[in-house]
């Protein structure tokens, strides 16, 4: 058995996996695979305040025996008493911020996360921290009487349960999560009905989008979500778990790595010639920054490789990619279109 080992990350590949560490709570491990064997390697949540990378301790996932389900499952459901209906709520998460939005209840936030970027009414909230720099004492100043946090923020936690302050800890781990979070989120805040019809339209269109490309051909597919600019060193793809996982395999394709139990793999272009994927998707996240003419030139040094042979080597631009909140399904609609354009004409 090959040895566990640290993978060193990139400053750009750091900062990518940051991104999906905000959006997520699941701890992302990456793998470095080589063509002939994978060598799993432990990778944590990264970035600081000021978006310098650096590397987070891991946290077991929820699933292995002894954990304490409590850091895992909302607190509201451990309370004796009937929680009372949410007034002033901190949100600090990407996703959880949009979905109050989505459900009616935005208007009760009194403050964000710092990476909360949709929708644009977040820009007129006061900004308390994120996943690693939490401003405990701003969040108390707000004298809110719910804070949504990550399940991991272990410290914050017991700063609010000695503040006495209700919290909420998020969890996430693949598609069917977001509209579970929506409706036991909306729930507690109060807009049960609300929560619920908004999670019902995103299972519906999620369901419309899996029957309308059913009879069509699955394409095995990779589904890139960082690398090194103009080359293609440090590719950043999406294993076979997660929610970039869920939402392609929704959309009609095949993920060339879903034996990889692992959201994210960084790939050698020999693993991209060995799993020779039909079709190449990259994803960015940036707000409307072109993409340069030459860059995906960099796919042309594997010539081999379907998708390059074909010239199939897609790009997916939005915040929507990263972010596993109430635009799920319209990120999976545009996945689903590129993969299979006749069947959204």
């Amino acid at each position: 058995m090959a040895a566990v080992q640290k993978v060193p990350l990139t400053r750009r590949g750091a900062l990518i996996v940051l991104a999906l560490a905000i959006a997520t709570i699941v701890p992302v491990r990456s793998v470095r695979l080589q063509a002939d064997r994978v060598s799993p390697a432990k990778a944590g949540h990264y970035g600081d305040a000021d978006g310098t990378p650096r590397r987070h301790e891991d946290t077991k996932p929820s699933h292995q025996p002894g954990n304490d389900l409590r850091a895992f499952v909302p607190s509201w459901r451990f309370q004796t008493a009937t929680a009372v209906e949410a007034r002033r709520i901190v949100s600090i998460i990407p996703a959880t911020t949009e979905m109050l939005f989505a459900m009616g209840a935005g208007d009760r936030l009194v403050a964000v996360g710092s990476y909360d970027r949709y929708p644009p009414d977040v820009e007129k909230l006061p900004r308390v921290g994120a996943l690693l720099d939490p401003n405990v004492e701003r969040i108390l100043a707000l004298k809110p009487d719910l804070v949504v946090l990550y399940g991991t923020q272990t410290d914050l936690r017991t700063q609010l349960e000695r503040a006495g302050v209700p919290f909420y800890p998020y969890v996430h781990r693949g598609l069917p999560d977001v509209t579970g979070t929506i409706r036991s989120l909306g729930a507690r805040v109060g807009v049960a009905a609300q929560a619920n019809a908004l999670a019902d339209r995103i299972e519906q269109q999620l369901a419309r989008i899996r029957a309308r490309v059913a009879r069509s051909p699955k394409p095995k597919t990779l589904l890139v979500f960082g690398r090194e600019p103009g080359t293609l060193r440090g590719i950043d793809a999406s294993g076979g778990v997660g929610f970039l996982h869920d939402m392609l395999e929704t959309a009609g394709g095949v993920n060339v790595l879903a034996d990889v139990k692992q959201q994210s793999v960084m790939m050698s272009s020999e693993l991209v010639l060995t799993r020779a994927p039909e079709v190449i998707v990259e994803l960015r996240y940036g707000r409307g920054d072109p993409v340069p003419r030459d860059d995906l030139k960099a796919w042309d040094a594997l010539a081999s490789v379907p998708a390059v042979k074909n010239r199939n080597i897609l790009v997916l631009q939005g915040e929507e990619f990263v972010v596993p909140g109430p635009r799920v399904a319209d990120a999976t609609m545009k996945l689903a279109a590129v993969l299979h354009p006749l069947a959204f004409r």
